[in-house]
């Protein structure tokens, strides 16, 4: 068989029978042996069809076992898998397709959703059981293996490359911060496209040889009952807050279920500090965090309730291999309680945006710290808090939605003259899209116009739930439109 070289391939040597995954649709299971073979197969049935090195793997589907198959084996014979959001509409899809400009798509009925000619998931699992094994050979851990999309400021969607060594430090990190063992039980709702379904819920239970059950997505009422189930002995769960909301407000909630798990684990949005004293009052900790595509997790709160409770709404320590400033608007370094810019470097950051040499230079400074755009502050015992964004850009259901993106889609309806979109709060979602129009002469134009107009172009997510009409808007000296003095007339018009 040659050398293990990745976590799987270790972890089938040192615990064969062990669980590595289950898969809670179909009911199948793979030990660590039968995952290391999986992959091992794989990737002789991505060589036989012609995915070199630097070739591009791109799947389009609902999460199965076999996407995380299909990207280790990748890693293994140096292609790139890129996994692409199945939320978008049927032209985005394309836009990335276009993008990635992969060698073979795999997908389930997603494809045909959106068009797109594929191997369906059905047919690449054959082919992966009847294929021989690879020999496994020790690689290059530094050579790109995934790229993860993710939208850039102006709404482009960029692809964040990501190496080995950036996904191992990441599941090293998650890894310390949640106290993941070779015992440790992954419960993985999270879609399979996204930092936290496809790198933090596989690869740090991957690294520690413990298992992942991947469920085909998330539903309250079942989440609950999974959450709950002593044969499954779930340890681990990681959600956004709005899912977390969810199943605190599901009428078959009860705190009892959530007495195995080691942690809550929550990200991808802020998350109320009464949300989390809410749940520590229950019992049931809530350790929140913050990561992003470009850098994986980044920080983390203890996994302790007196740490929380006197810290709710903290994002948490970084661990040693993640390093932080935060920055004023000169680049000066802030003193702890101040706010400015977040800026990292690590073994966790990514190498590159795909094709985009002109935005991967701007990211990063002259001393290669990444600028993540975010701001936040730091206390004086390590401890950071996120304060606010410094775009546009708003989280709605754990998704970043940016408003130059559904401002560009509205520009060409001819009834309206100019528009502006932000982020209001939702007790729902965390944050949906308010959009204001100015009308041309004589048009008439609403919220249902603007929905029809969008929805054949733009993800539902990313669809405003409510529009304003007013005569103009509030605009600077330079011209730029001044959207905090648009949200608080918006505020005072809707009578909230």
């Amino acid at each position: 068989m040659g050398v293990p070289v990745d976590h799987v391939g270790v972890q089938a040597r040192l615990q064969p029978q062990r669980l590595a995954a289950a898969e809670l649709a179909s009911g199948r299971r793979w030990t660590y042996a039968a995952l290391d073979a999986a992959v091992a197969r794989c990737a002789r049935v991505l060589l036989d069809r012609g995915c070199a090195v630097g070739e591009r793997v791109a799947s389009l589907a609902r999460n199965r076992v076999e996407l995380a198959v299909l990207h280790l084996a990748c890693a293994r014979i140096g292609a790139i898998y890129a996994p692409l959001n199945w939320r978008l509409s049927p032209p985005e899809v394309l836009a990335l397709i276009d993008d990635a400009d992969p060698r073979l798509i795999v997908g389930d009925a997603e494809l045909a959703r959106c068009q797109v000619e594929g191997l369906s998931l059905d047919i690449l699992a054959a082919e992966i059981e009847a294929a021989l094994p690879l020999p496994t050979v020790a690689f290059d851990r530094d050579r790109p293996s995934l790229i993860l999309y993710t939208s850039g400021t102006s709404g482009r969607p960029k692809g964040v490359v990501l190496s080995e060594r950036n996904l191992d430090q990441t599941a090293i990190n998650f890894g310390r911060l949640g106290r993941v063992t070779h015992q440790s039980v992954f419960l993985n709702d999270a879609p399979m496209f996204h930092v936290i379904g496809l790198v933090t819920c596989v690869r740090a239970p991957l690294l520690h040889g413990a298992a992942m059950l991947v469920s085909d997505g998330f539903d309250p009422g079942r989440t609950l009952e999974r959450i709950g189930d002593p044969d499954l002995a779930v340890t681990h769960y990681f959600c956004v807050p709005q899912m977390a909301a969810m199943l605190r407000g599901h009428p078959d909630y009860r705190a009892s279920a959530f007495a195995g798990l080691t942690a809550l684990f929550t990200g991808g949005a802020p998350h109320p500090a009464a949300d989390i004293r809410a749940w520590l009052s229950d019992g049931v900790p809530v350790a929140d965090g913050f990561g992003m595509s470009e850098a994986g997790t980044v920080f983390g709160m203890p996994v302790d309730p007196d740490l929380i409770d006197a810290r709710a709404g903290s994002a948490g320590v970084a661990m040693p291999g993640v390093m932080t400033r935060i920055v004023d608007a000169d680049d000066r370094d802030c003193p702890p309680g101040a706010a400015g810019e977040l800026l990292l470097k690590g073994d966790n950051l990514f190498a590159a945006y795909w094709r985009l040499p002109a935005d991967t230079a701007a990211a990063f400074t002259d001393e290669g710290w990444f600028r993540t755009g975010d701001i936040a502050l730091r206390d004086a015992d390590g401890f950071h808090w996120l304060v606010d964004r410094k775009k546009d850009m708003f989280i709605s259901g754990g998704e970043n939605v940016y408003p130059a993106e559904i401002e560009a889609a509205l520009a060409d309806h001819p009834a309206i003259a100019e528009c502006a979109v932000f982020g209001v709060a939702d007790p729902r979602w965390g944050e949906v899209g308010h959009v204001v129009l100015v009308l041309a002469p004589g048009a008439a134009f609403g919220h249902a116009d603007v929905i029809a107009h969008l929805e054949s172009k733009l993800a539902r997510y990313k669809l405003p739930k409510a529009t304003t009409v007013v005569d103009a808007l509030p605009r600077t000296g330079s011209g730029k439109i001044q959207k905090g003095v648009l949200r608080e007339q918006v505020i005072v018009l809707s009578g909230s």
